[in-house]
């Protein structure tokens, strides 16, 4: 299964920003966003260090909350099943 994570841009130097999410930093590669005005403090979806696509920060964190939802659905099902 693939999945991408909403993250928050809070440097850029080039083509490479460092971005965070939930206390954890990366560094991420922002060439496939070339033609997306970003900025420090923007959201971006990133996949394998791969920012791919500008969020506006309310679809970041809708997507944060179905992540915690998913995640507490489970956990949930992980205890039934020990």
């Amino acid at each position: 299964m693939c999945l991408a994570i909403p993250m928050r841009i809070t440097r850029i130097e080039g083509a490479v920003a460092r971005a965070a999410c939930r206390g954890i930093e990366r560094d991420i590669d922002l060439m496939l966003v070339q033609d997306q005005p970003l900025a420090v403090g923007d959201y971006v979806i990133v996949h394998v260090g791969y920012a791919f696509q500008r969020l506006d920060p309310q679809e970041a964190l809708a997507t944060w909350r179905l992540l915690d939802e998913a995640d507490a659905a489970a956990s949930g099902e992980g205890a039934g099943h020990a």
